[in-house]
This record gives structure tokens, C-alpha cells and sequence, in this order.
């Protein structure tokens, strides 16, 4: 009985010693109450209590301004260490959203790394303060967004115009010289979305004209054309995030959605991207990434080494630098969705998801950057990448010579069955006029070379097929395979190719060949292979019409 007694004493002790180190714990050494205790201290007139916001239209409950305290509504002049600043300006009142819509974490913790979600099987955690504007793509959708050559352009003019004397974009600018000149002129930063004059260029003009001195003078002078269109692509981007649209524009230049499809549109080879940014890290194999297991650090990885994380992925090395890998994770981290209302939607999001709106810039060089770079090449001059057969090269005069707009647009709008050339003729793929600029595009890319005069019908070949094949069998097979198949040259045996390319196009392909490829023309002798008279061409080409589908 004693020693029962005794027993019960110390598990009454122990329990009452837990509850004073949970008594201490809860009111003395939470890293909220110090911070606001600390805040006290130093005069700010701090209560200290919980604090929260709370959205019941969005079904927010955030308790993140326990610990920033200077977001909470009403006590934004707190000054002192940055926990306690208020908001940056972004153009929303955090009070009206709550924290978590655009940062992600655990809203009603308290507790730094569980607010932070830096815990154990907690899906969505905080995106990291380097990739803070990631969280705009949880209800924006940055439309008709360029690629990167074009917005850096046209923000490289807005530069050489001294448009920054009197303009601020993106914390730049807007401020007076030590000449004593410059004034404040409207912020640009985030005039993609609110809207500007679009007379501004004859604006300044008349405002410069009235002026006798000063920046008016000094600082703006009349603008051609051009540089005042590429200048409006810029300021059309200028949303209030630094940094996410010029990531968006990386996308759009390196053919990422010829495998991948973001909202709808793109290719079926890769998967989907439209909210890869919510992916959930403890779902991922971090056993080849250096440094903390986030998201972040998975997706950079995989864009250095894509193999080395999922193994048998398509995917190649891009060779991309660090700060094009940056850009890349930034807008990966930005293609999530919060499921809001609708009536909290953004004009961007609704004209994207409810008119079809498209993300990227409809002129040929964005539209054949966001498709078909990745394999024909920036220049369009095609790609090798290491395990896989050679992408062609499609600026290449010597094809241009000879393929009509016709042939090209087909070949965009059918693809290359059996191959990784998809068809884009169809639901979220391109369009009619779009599949026309990136025509118009590749034309450009080579030096505008249009196609020769060619009189004769789309049929008119009348060789000897068996002598063809015989000929095939010795000539062609070690590059484009014993039955067409393909190989170190295109597929040959293809009912698109075949079907869409004239008599004319295929004979003086052999005959010419394609310069700067291992495709040299068959007029000629080499040391592996002798000439090829005309008629020995034309029973080539029967021989390949052999393999055509026939027609009812």
C-alpha cells in the first residue's frame, strides 16, 4: 500500500511538472508571444494575444499575423525587425484574401515550422521567400505573354529611352537626379494589369512640345514604330511580379509545351504541368537532390539531370545556366490553383478559363518558341540530343526551296504518325491562324526563301518501283532504315510525309540533298556511293509511293 502511495506521488508530481513546462512553454517561450513581447519592450504598443484572419468566403482562417504582427489590419506602423513589417504593397489588402491563398503553409498553426509547413506529411508548404511571386499564379493567368527574346527587348528600350527618369518599374527608377532633373512620373509596374493611355506616345509628344527644358527635353524623344510596339509588349507584362512573367517567357522559348500541356494547351509526350507547382514533396524522391527536400529544389534538379530523378524520362539535358533554371522552378512553383470562388477571379483567369484566352503571345516567333523549339531549335535549324534520333532542320533553305506553305502547314497541322512530331490540329493544340504564323516564322528563320515555281501536277513520277527498291536497299536504308522506318534521317515511310509532299519535292530532295545535313545530293558521286541518273531518282520515288496509303 506504501509503495502504491509513493507511486501516485510521483506520477502526480510528474504530471504536475509537465503542465508547468506546458504552462511556460505556451506563455513564455512561443516564438510569437517573444516576438511580441519584444515589440512591447521597444514602446510599439503591442498587444499581445492571437491574431488572425478570417475569410469565410474563401474559407480562410490565417493566424500567420501572430508572428507578423505588422500585416494584421490596423497595425500596419509597426517598425523595427522585418517580422514585425507591414506587407509590401501587391496590390490586394492581405486582410481581404487572408495569407495562405497566395503563400501556401498551414494557416491555423502557430508554431513556426508547422505554420511554415515545413513538417512531416504537411502537402503544401509555404513557397520559399525567393520564389515569393510564384503564389500570383494561385488565381492569376498572365496572358498573351511573349517570348523571352521580345520582353527583354522591349525592356531594354524602355531603358535606352531614359523612360526610368521619371518612371518607377519594379522599385527602378522615378527619382531626381544629382543634375536636378527627373520627377515622378506614373509607377509602371503593374500597368499590364490595371491598363494605360494607349495614346501615351502622342501624350508625351504634345507634353514635350510645351516644355522649354527638363526632362521633357532631355529625357524623351519621338520613338519609331517598332520600338513603340516592343515597348507596349513590356509594359503588357508589367503585372506587379517581378521576375514570374519573364519565367513565363523562358517557357515560351523553349518549346516546353511541344511536350507539355499548361492549361489545356500543349503536347501529350510529358505530363501535365497546369499544377505541378502543388505538387506534394513527400510524394517525391529526394535520393539525388542536393540540399533541403522542397519542391523547389526537386524541380531545379530535374532541370539540370531530368534521368537522374525519374528515371526513363523523355526529357533531355537543356544545358540550361543556373539563373534559366531559376527562372524555370519560379514558374513551376507559379502553375498551382486556389479553389476560390469565382467571384474572386481575376479578369486574366476568367478571359483564360471561360473565353479560351491563350497565356502566350500569338506572333509566330513566341508560338514557335512555345512549341517547337525544344526540337527544331531556336533557329529552327533542328536539335541532337544524346539517345534519341535527330530532330530535322526546317529554316533549311534548301527544304524551304522546295516545300510549300501548303506542305509545311499540313505537315503542323497532321504531325508525323509514329514519330514525336504530334499533330496540332486539334483541341489544345493551335489554331488555324496560329499554325499559319509559325509558318510564316520558319520562312523568316531562313532567310525568307519561298518556294520555287513548280508547274507540274502533285503526281507525275512514272519510274520503275521494283528498280526503285533496289536502289532504296543500296542508297538510303543506312539512314532512313530497310523499310522507311527512319533512323540518322527522317521516316520516309510515313502516310503524312507521303501523302502531303509532291513528286517534285521528293525528286529534287535526292537529287539536291539538304545543305548543311548529312542528306548530300544524289547528282553527284560521293566515295560511298556512286550518282544517280534522273530516272534512277524518279524510280526512288515510286518505290516510295509504294508505301502510301491507298484510297478507295
Amino acid at each position: 500500500m506504501r509503495a502504491n502511495k509513493v507511486l501516485l506521488l510521483l506520477a502526480s508530481l510528474g504530471a504536475l511538472a509537465l503542465l508547468l513546462v506546458a504552462m511556460v512553454q505556451e506563455n513564455f517561450l512561443k516564438d510569437w508571444r517573444r516576438i511580441q513581447l519584444t515589440a512591447q519592450a521597444r514602446g510599439e504598443g503591442v498587444e499581445v494575444r492571437l491574431r488572425q484572419i478570417v475569410v469565410p468566403a474563401l474559407h480562410v482562417t490565417d493566424r500567420c499575423v501572430t508572428c507578423h504582427v505588422g500585416m494584421a489590419p490596423g497595425e500596419q506602423g509597426i517598425a523595427g525587425v522585418p517580422v514585425l513589417a507591414p506587407h509590401p504593397s501587391v496590390g490586394h489588402d492581405p486582410a481581404a484574401y487572408g495569407c495562405t491563398v497566395c503563400h501556401a503553409g498551414q494557416g491555423r498553426a502557430t508554431d513556426k515550422a508547422d505554420a511554415h509547413g515545413t513538417v512531416p506529411f504537411w502537402p503544401t508548404p509555404m513557397l520559399p521567400r525567393e520564389f515569393t511571386y510564384a503564389g500570383c499564379g494561385s488565381c492569376h493567368t498572365h496572358l498573351r505573354v511573349p517570348d523571352l527574346a521580345r520582353l527583354r527587348h522591349g525592356r531594354a528600350l524602355i531603358e535606352q529611352y531614359d523612360c526610368l527618369a521619371c518612371h518607377r518599374l519594379d522599385n527602378r527608377g522615378g527619382t531626381l537626379r544629382p543634375t536636378g532633373e527627373g520627377m515622378e512620373g506614373p509607377d509602371l509596374s503593374r500597368v499590364g494589369a490595371t491598363g494605360y493611355r494607349k495614346d501615351w506616345h502622342e501624350d508625351h509628344l504634345l507634353r514635350r512640345a510645351k516644355a522649354a527644358q527638363g526632362p521633357w527635353r532631355t529625357s524623351f524623344a519621338p520613338m519609331p514604330g517598332a520600338d513603340r510596339e516592343a515597348i507596349e509588349v513590356a509594359l503588357a507584362s508589367s503585372v506587379g511580379a517581378p521576375g514570374l512573367v519573364e519565367a513565363k517567357a523562358l517557357f515560351h522559348s523553349l518549346g516546353c509545351r511541344g511536350c507539355h500541356k499548361v492549361g489545356g494547351v500543349g503536347g501529350d509526350d510529358g505530363p501535365d504541368l497546369t499544377r505541378i507547382g502543388e505538387r506534394d514533396p513527400g510524394r517525391l524522391d529526394f535520393a539525388n537532390v542536393p540540399g533541403a527536400p522542397t519542391l523547389a529544389g526537386w524541380l531545379a534538379e530535374h532541370f539540370r539531370n531530368p534521368a537522374a530523378l525519374v528515371p526513363g524520362s523523355k526529357m533531355p539535358i537543356l544545358r540550361l545556366d543556373e539563373q534559366e533554371i531559376r527562372l524555370l522552378t519560379l514558374y513551376m512553383l507559379s502553375l498551382r490553383r486556389s479553389d476560390v470562388p469565382e467571384a474572386f477571379w481575376p479578369k486574366d483567369r476568367i478571359l483564360a478559363e471561360r473565353f479560351g484566352e491563350r497565356e502566350f503571345a500569338a506572333d509566330g516567333a513566341t508560338l514557335f518558341g512555345s512549341f517547337c523549339a525544344a526540337c527544331h531549335g531556336p533557329d529552327g535549324r533542328g536539335r541532337r540530343y544524346p539517345g534519341m534520333p535527330p530532330f530535322p532542320s526546317i529554316a533549311n533553305p534548301d527544304f524551304l526551296a522546295l516545300a510549300s506553305d501548303a506542305f509545311i502547314m499540313e505537315t503542323v497541322r497532321q504531325g508525323r504518325p509514329g514519330r514525336r512530331m504530334a499533330a496540332w490540329d486539334r483541341d489544345g493544340g493551335l489554331t488555324a491562324a496560329e499554325i499559319a504564323a509559325v509558318v510564316a516564322h520558319i520562312r523568316r528563320l531562313g532567310g525568307d526563301v519561298r518556294q520555287e515555281p513548280d508547274r507540274r501536277p502533285p503526281r507525275w513520277v512514272e519510274g520503275d518501283p521494283e528498280a526503285g527498291r533496289r536502289l532504296f536497299a543500296a542508297s538510303c536504308t543506312g539512314c532512313h532504315g530497310p523499310q522507311g522506318q527512319g533512323g540518322e534521317g527522317p521516316a520516309l515511310h510515313n502516310k503524312v510525309l507521303l501523302g502531303a509532299a509532291t513528286d517534285t519535292y521528293l525528286v529534287e530532295t535526292i537529287r539536291r540533298g539538304r545543305r548543311g545535313t548529312d542528306m548530300e545530293g544524289f547528282v553527284s558521286p560521293t566515295i560511298v556511293r556512286p550518282a544517280l541518273a534522273g530516272a534512277e531518282i524518279e524510280s526512288v520515288v515510286a518505290f516510295l509511293r509504294t508505301w502510301e496509303e491507298k484510297k478507295p
